[in-house]
């Protein structure tokens, strides 16, 4: 059976090449963001770019605490937390591109979006699924008893922000209705996706409030994602889904009204 020693010699030389790997995109990221200070023109384009490359190092670290596991058994946490790093560095690019703004009319975001009008949908798409299968690895990784267990209801809700504001809502609802558009079925997966990231992370950080919190902007942010989610169903002229959303948003309203009242909240 191996010694110790060995297995961390097993390891060290398991994890090189990742390690080469991630210094080489980490470098890539720096030339790339000097060329962006440089010249401000498709700036936008090429922080896209860089939020892939932030999830392709993510994926990195996470093969490295899965080596750990395998060969040490026992997690990487040094990794773990160097994804979870990376992972917050998607979300910035992408709100520098698109906004962190949670509820907004859409003709606030045309200016941002024609900036990345040459994206096509499914690619968009593509790199939110991207991203939320990286965020839903990481969380698994680090496990439910996890000290990061709420800070990752604040990444799920920045995500589905940044996934909603990455698409033009009135264009997707054009092509959702429409089986003859070459977009449409992107448009109906996004569109579907959206929904129900904004409902998931809504309820997220209701649980967050409730479990942990009492914080009264956790759940404000629980009503604002309902809100937005609101603002999808109705451009989709979902009267049925708005109606039930506008109830629910009020009910959470009133019940921090109460709370905030009463002295519960902080």
């Amino acid at each position: 059976m191996p010694t110790s020693n060995e297995k961390r010699e097993e390891f060290s030389q398991a994890v090189k090449p990742i390690k080469d790997a991630i210094k080489g995109a980490l470098d890539k990221e720096k030339a790339e963001l000097a060329e962006i200070r440089k010249e401000a023109e498709g700036a936008e384009y090429k922080k896209l770019l860089l939020a892939d490359q932030m999830i392709y190092i993510t994926t990195l670290y996470m093969a490295i605490n899965s080596l750990s596991v395998q060969i040490l058994e026992f997690k990487n946490n040094d990794a773990l937390n160097d994804a979870r790093k990376c992972i917050y560095k998607v979300l910035i690019y992408l709100e520098e591109v698109v906004s962190n703004i949670v509820d907004c009319p859409y003709s606030d975001l045309a200016p941002r979006l024609e900036k990345i009008a040459n994206v096509p949908v499914d690619k968009r798409l593509y790199l939110v699924r991207k991203l939320g299968l990286a965020i839903k690895l990481l969380t698994d990784a680090f496990g439910d008893n996890s000290k990061w267990k709420w800070s990752f209801v604040e990444i799920r809700g920045r995500f589905a922000v940044v996934a909603k504001n990455m698409i033009n809502m009135k264009e997707a609802a054009k092509d959702y209705f429409d089986p003859n558009s070459p977009n449409y079925e992107p448009s109906v997966l996004y569109v579907r996706l959206i929904r129900k990231l904004l409902d998931q992370c809504a309820m997220d950080y209701r649980d967050k409030y409730e479990l942990s919190s009492r914080r009264v902007d956790d759940m404000q942010q629980a009503i604002n994602l309902l809100i937005a989610n609101r603002r999808v169903s109705m451009v989709l002229s979902d009267s049925e889904m708005s109606e039930e959303i506008r109830k629910k948003a009020l009910a959470w309203k009133n019940k921090l009204d109460a709370d905030t009242k009463s002295g519960a909240s902080k």
